[in-house]
């Protein structure tokens, strides 16, 4: 189910990712979740969370990393 705010976010990226990072975070998620409606449309046999949940990871990755346990934006 799509997010609506930073604070419906799971524990998992509201504890770990800063606020930009979270914000791409929802964004990325919403619009996976649109996207792979249809299940031939996914990879792997995921279902429709596990899919938008991987995909907003992966957009997250693009422009953070994660050091010593932290998660840093990227240098340009």
């Amino acid at each position: 189910m799509p997010y609506q705010s930073l604070n419906d976010l799971p524990d998992s990226v509201k504890d770990n990712l800063p606020k930009h990072a979270q914000e791409i975070y929802k964004e990325a998620y919403n619009s996976a979740w649109d996207q792979y409606k249809d299940p031939d449309d996914r990879q792997d046999g995921r279902d429709r969370e596990e899919t938008s949940h991987a995909v907003a990871w992966s957009a997250v990755k693009e422009e953070y990393k994660k050091e010593e346990g932290t998660w840093k934006k990227k240098a340009a």
